[in-house]
């Protein structure tokens, strides 16, 4: 279909008659028309390298095991939900308590 909307208006039809026949998007057909090779499709999706090496932050938790998310995030440059994510998708606990023990 894209092809046929590209072919419509590259011989004469206007972009917003070309939207109304077709029932596409008009933001389409330009971004369609303003790629190189219109008919090439791209994949949706993160368009970058992942910014947090998962095998330094495994080195950061096993040396300091006693920082925070937040700390963490600060230290790697990344957000605290980043550092959450990447800590809960390789298995790693943070730890639990703040080091004040209850009176018995």
């Amino acid at each position: 279909m894209r092809k046929r909307v590209i072919d419509f208006v590259r011989g004469g039809g206007s972009k917003a008659e070309a939207a109304r026949r077709f029932q596409v998007g008009r933001a389409s057909i330009y971004r369609w028309l303003s790629q190189d090779d219109a008919l090439c499709y791209e994949r949706p999706g993160p368009r970058r390298s992942h910014k947090l090496d998962w095998e330094a932050l495994r080195v950061h938790v096993e040396d300091k095991a006693d920082l925070t998310y937040k700390e963490r995030a600060r230290h790697f440059g990344v957000s605290y939900y980043c550092i959450w994510h990447a800590m809960h998708k390789m298995g790693l606990t943070r730890k639990k308590n703040d080091g004040v023990h209850a009176a018995l």
